[in-house]
């Protein structure tokens, strides 16, 4: 009962967009007492956030925490059902592997997992993802789409095309997606996003994506083998970015697109990712577990398969794969 109180509370601050809102408007609209109004008032400066009262005016957000606490995100979150429930923790193995006992538990549809640190974070064929405190944003999201597995990958685009739109709102950077899971800025990587089902035979139960973005790190905090193809939003944009910001653009975005994508299908999906796509039309090597396949990238399909077309104009669907944009085999 206490975090549906908060929830209201930190709705209200929303709205009034650093508006000043009264003790009694607060206590009538939330359904509590004035005194309640000011007990919580009192949690949320321990949590960092500052607000300003004023007699006969009432209080006001100034400052909020730099941290990715729950309130945090949801001061300012305009969503409809994603974000709206938020599991935090400080340091985790990994955010996916909560968010799967959260779904089996019966988690609604748009909880989300955050945490600050990941000790084990992985990317796609179990590649490990470094996930260092304070700097990045480690988080899943679960959702529930009443669609087939075989169009599960299109979740995972869907989401590419959401963290590239957010992170243009926050930043105004100019990222690109490389094929199928990777937003790179500048040749380089800033985004990885990993999805995983619960499925039966015939149904998706559950669909968790992964999302693991650098966003304040410098250059000398990444591993030095990976400091020449790893990126971060600070770096790029030469100045600290809020994460709180940018989780809550992420979730913005996914959730206006899953809506269209349960509306309309996945083709304006499809259209939005071909134009942040940075191969279409590129020579390109696909290394697959059966061989490379080496030409010139053509698009994707209605189910998200790369299509590339060889020096023999055969054209050849992709369903996974690393994709090398040199074009060298």
């Amino acid at each position: 009962m206490q975090s549906e109180l908060r929830k209201k509370l930190l709705d209200a601050f929303t709205h009034a967009e650093g508006e000043f809102l009264s003790g009694q408007y607060l206590a009538d609209l939330i359904g509590c007492s004035r005194t309640a109004v000011w007990k919580h008032i009192e949690d949320l400066r321990k949590e960092g956030f500052i607000l300003e009262a004023v007699r006969r005016k009432g209080y006001r957000i100034v400052k909020t925490p730099e941290n990715i606490i729950p309130d945090e995100i949801r001061l300012g979150l305009k969503t409809e059902f994603l974000g709206r429930q938020i599991h935090y923790e400080e340091s985790v193995d990994s955010t996916q592997k909560i968010a799967h006992r959260l779904a089996y538990d019966g988690a609604p549809e748009g909880t989300v997992v955050l945490a600050e640190e990941q000790l084990s974070g992985r990317g796609r064929m179990d590649r490990k993802w470094y996930s260092p405190k304070y700097s990045g944003i480690w988080m899943s999201v679960i959702l529930r789409p009443n669609i087939l597995p075989t169009n599960a990958p299109q979740l995972t685009l869907l989401t590419a095309v959401a963290v590239v739109q957010a992170i243009e709102e926050i930043t105004a950077l100019s990222p690109q997606i490389k094929w199928p899971n990777d937003i790179l800025i500048n040749g380089k990587k800033v985004t990885g996003i990993l999805t995983e089902l619960q499925a039966e035979a015939d149904r998706v139960k559950t669909i968790i994506i992964g999302i693991g973005m650098n966003v304040n790190q410098k250059t000398d905090d990444f591993p030095e083998n990976i400091r020449s193809i790893a990126t971060s939003l600070s770096i790029e944009k030469g100045e600290y970015i809020s994460r709180p910001a940018v989780i809550r653009a992420v979730l913005s975005n996914i959730e206006k697109l899953y809506l269209l994508y349960l509306e309309k299908g996945f083709y304006p999906i499809k259209l939005m990712w071909e134009s942040y796509a940075v191969s279409i039309g590129k020579e390109i090597v696909a290394r697959t577990l059966s061989g490379n396949i080496s030409g010139r990238a053509l698009g994707i399909t209605d189910e998200g398969v790369l299509m590339i077309e060889d020096e023999s104009g055969n054209v050849h669907h992709v369903f996974s794969a690393d994709i090398d944009l040199s074009g060298k085999i």
